[in-house]
């Protein structure tokens, strides 16, 4: 089996490139076989892109998350454009919006999140929501907005009636460890009415501690298997079955080859 963690904060696990390098191996042995680098900033971009940029399965995602709105950085779209050249960058994000720490004023985060979802657009790429207490505008700007290539809902937060709205848009729904607790009943009731043809898996690491790994620190890649087994009980489905279906849909949102 092999396993698509499509949500990974590498360069937030360990500062250390040998560090790094050390995660994606622990990863590879517990079968993730594939990790989309995920960064906040487009400084955290530039400093964690080199050390990742010459491993196979590691692919990357070049945005600025709505933590920075207040300082995404001179030049910025030119700089996201010319990030998204470089080798095994595969979409835009993370970005998106967040009402629950305030970060700059709700416009100015509206604004950034529609920039990015533009350059998706002019690019051909799929883009990857950060969303917190901001349900009702993403789900308004990206009606309006969304790019052909789609866009993932990372970390999935919200409830089973907002994934049936947004079903009519070209969108993914991705589960992390936070699937695994007892108390997340939207999101159990959540996969369960979802096409499965659209679901993803990832682990947010070094956050959403699976409940299996609870007494860690942070989370790694390699406990996305602990993710994927909860998610293949609560289906009904082997896991092996399931492993290839995520694949194929990792693949698919991605652009990747399956093989």
């Amino acid at each position: 089996m092999q396993f698509f963690d499509t949500h990974a904060h590498i360069g937030l696990i360990y500062d250390d490139p040998i560090e790094q390098l050390r995660v994606i191996q622990q990863a590879k042995q517990a079968g993730v076989s594939r990790i989309i680098s995920i960064n906040n900033s487009l400084h955290d971009f530039a400093r964690v892109y080199p050390n990742l940029k010459a491993i196979p399965g590691i692919y990357h995602a070049v945005g600025i998350a709505p933590s920075e709105v207040t300082n995404p950085g001179a030049d910025y779209i030119s700089k996201i454009e010319d990030y998204l050249s470089y080798p095994n960058v595969v979409a835009v994000g993370e970005t998106g919006l967040d009402y629950y720490k305030r970060f700059g004023d709700k416009r100015s985060q509206i604004e950034l999140f529609i920039t990015q979802l533009e350059i998706a657009q002019k690019h051909n790429l799929p883009v990857i929501i950060h969303n917190r207490d901001a349900g009702k505008d993403i789900f308004d700007v990206l009606s309006e907005r969304i790019p052909d290539a789609g866009a993932i809902f990372h970390c999935y937060s919200e409830d089973a009636a907002y994934a049936k709205k947004c079903r009519n848009l070209n969108v993914y729904f991705s589960f992390a460890g936070n699937l695994t607790y007892r108390n997340a009943r939207n999101l159990h009731e959540t996969v369960l009415n979802v096409p499965i043809d659209r679901i993803l898996i990832e682990t947010e690491s070094p956050f959403m501690i699976p409940a299996e790994y609870r007494e860690r620190k942070r989370t790694m890649p390699a406990y996305l298997t602990s993710t994927a087994t909860f998610l293949a009980e609560m289906l009904e489905m082997d896991l092996e079955a399931l492993s290839k279906q995520l694949w194929k849909n990792s693949c698919a949102v991605f652009k990747l080859p399956e093989a």
